[in-house]
């Protein structure tokens, strides 16, 4: 590998993890159009939609590890909530990281483009939910969620996020506080301990079928282990409206990006 391709990746790694600590994602939601975009337009490298979604795959499994240790003593992370959606993401995403091999590259950028665009809409969607009033600070006790809506549509978002290399955050926290009605700060932490689980059935299924870049995976491994904690650290001390502002906001803009991608 160049210099200049060596450099790209840990930069791409460290900045989605900066951001999956911050905003409680996997990080490939920005990672996957900077690997399909950034390595091709320096002319240092061009990935297929599959190897793109290997490699922010492997990534996600690594970004989230350090993200979950970095909120380990917080006392925010919804153990009963992490094993519900866990245990079903972790299959879907088994199955949907395996049957990504037999997927094309314009299917695989399709799901992603529709994924981030329901994943930005629903994140602009008011919190009415029962859980309002309880503050993020107060940890997980009294916090009430229906367990079957969050057994199924983890189950889901796990089958898709497989297929296109993806934790499957950035659609899990919408759902998690708009429909679960998870405050804020809890669901971006316990959200990290839940992609964990469903990126080692995604990566199972990758390395299973082949498609992972073994080198340019140990680069973004390191990224994301330098930039993990940096940005839990930042997220447990920044207000809680602007977080999900902000996750709004990045995940508006990436479907925005993909969408161009598909279309032009």
């Amino acid at each position: 590998m160049s210099t200049d391709l060596v450099t790209v990746l840990f930069l791409i790694g460290f900045t989605g993890s900066l951001l999956s600590g911050m905003l409680g994602i996997g990080g490939s939601i920005i990672k996957y159009p900077m690997l399909l975009y950034i390595p091709a337009l320096i002319g240092a490298a061009s990935y297929t939609a599959q190897e793109v979604s290997a490699l922010a795959m492997v990534q996600v499994l690594f970004a989230t590890l350090a993200g979950v240790f970095a909120y380990k003593k917080s006392n925010l992370i919804h153990r009963r909530l992490v094993l519900d959606m866990g245990i079903s993401i972790v299959i879907g995403s088994l199955l949907g990281g395996y049957g990504s091999k037999f997927l094309p590259d314009d299917l695989i950028n399709v799901i992603y483009g529709l994924l981030a665009a329901i994943a930005a809409v629903m994140m602009f969607l008011p919190d009415r939910g029962k859980n309002r009033g309880i503050a993020d600070t107060m940890g997980t006790t009294d916090i009430q969620y229906n367990r079957l809506i969050a057994i199924i549509s983890s189950f889901i978002v796990g089958l898709l996020s497989g297929i296109v290399g993806a934790g499957g955050a950035f659609i899990l926290i919408p759902i998690m506080i708009s429909i679960l009605h998870i405050p804020t700060r809890v669901t971006i932490a316990s959200s990290l301990a839940i992609v964990f689980l469903s990126s080692i059935g995604g990566t199972l299924g990758k390395v299973m079928t082949g498609q992972v870049l073994w080198g340019p995976s140990v680069l973004l491994v390191i990224g994301s282990l330098i930039g993990a904690p940096v940005g839990a650290i930042i997220g447990k001390k920044t207000n809680t409206r602007i977080l999900q502002y902000a996750l709004a906001v990045l995940i508006l803009a990436t479907a925005v990006q993909v969408w161009w991608g598909i279309l032009e």
